[in-house]
């Protein structure tokens, strides 16, 4: 009986050479295969090759190797070199993520980080740095003129500012993902883990978003990204999404500059915006679950960090000292 005839009666698809030389492809190559988003990838990539640096890792396999008190080392060179606790509470969480998967793998026989003590953080509120209403409009307002950047610019703010998206969510979406659920105009945003979400679209941003799409004139394009660049000296190619980078130099930095929030805020980014929308949300009443569920939070936890209504300036006891 050949090796064909062989597998045909076992019911296997696979030589037993085949089988063996599959399983030896290590799992800790595998979690990055199977992680989507490119910016989670790279982040966990630094952080792990971070490690690998610290404890002289070579070949993958290696990491079936770790005790605790390789984990306890690091974290002890990190809190050494002054790292944020933020910046540790990461770095052991993407070294966690490995070993929880590698353990589901069989590949070893326990999580390592399991127990290791993280840091606290004394972080009430997230660091990103929220705008005041006055700021927010500002920045609304500063595209100026009839032009089709000018347009969209104005289109993209808002888009940011009234729904709390993720710059890489908005660079995503496609003209169909402005779609009519329940009879409201809604967002469908794909957001990290490639979760779905709807948000309902607010009116004053419908109303630059129609003008934008009127201008451009791709509203029919329902397969193609709704904000596109407005000119390409390269290829010329213009049916393509924003790049990240673009929405935040060309867009949000330049107007941040141009209004004076750039030198105001220290820390002003795209994700400025997003913390605006949640902070500006709570502040007029709007239930934190709603909100969690509104910016595609996983932990509420993450939200309460742009809760910031125990922390109004106006209310501080300062304003009630007198002499």
């Amino acid at each position: 009986m050949n090796d064909v005839e062989a597998r045909k009666e076992q019911g296997r698809a696979l030589t037993a050479a085949e089988f063996y030389k599959l399983a030896d492809i290590p799992p800790e190559i595998e979690l990055f295969a199977n992680l989507r988003n490119p910016n989670t990838r790279k982040a966990y990539e630094d952080d792990l090759r971070e490690f690998r640096r610290f404890v002289g890792i070579t070949h993958p396999e290696e990491f079936r190797t770790i005790t605790r008190a390789h984990v306890i080392a690091w974290r002890k060179d990190l809190e050494r070199k002054a790292s944020a606790p933020t910046t540790i509470q990461r770095k052991l969480a993407a070294l966690s993520s490995l070993f929880a998967y590698l353990t589901e793998q069989n590949a070893v026989l326990h999580n390592p980080v399991d127990g290791v003590k993280r840091p606290k953080s004394n972080r009430q509120e997230g660091a990103t740095p929220a705008l005041s209403d006055e700021q927010a409009r500002a920045l609304l307002n500063a595209p100026q003129g009839d032009t089709l950047k000018a347009k969209r610019d104005r289109a993209i703010l808002a888009t940011l500012a009234y729904h709390g998206m993720r710059r890489e969510e908005l660079c995503k979406l496609k003209v169909r993902d402005l779609q009519r659920r329940d009879g409201v105009l809604q967002f469908r945003i794909e957001g990290k883990g490639e979760k779905i979400r709807y948000v309902p679209v607010g009116m004053k941003a419908l109303r630059l978003i129609t003008e934008y799409l009127e201008a451009a004139g791709h509203k029919e394009n329902l397969e193609g990204p709704l904000f596109r660049p407005v000119q390409n000296r390269v290829t010329g190619e213009l049916n393509k999404p924003l790049h990240p980078v673009s929405v935040y130099q060309d867009i949000v930095k330049r107007y941040g500059r141009e209004v004076g929030i750039t030198a105001d805020v220290r820390g002003f980014c795209v994700h400025s915006l997003r913390a605006t929308a949640a902070t500006n949300a709570l502040a007029h009443g709007a239930d934190i679950a709603k909100v969690q569920e509104w910016l595609g939070h996983a932990d509420i936890s993450t939200t309460r960090m742009y809760d910031r209504r125990r922390w109004r300036p106006e209310e501080s006891p300062t304003f009630k000292v007198e002499y």
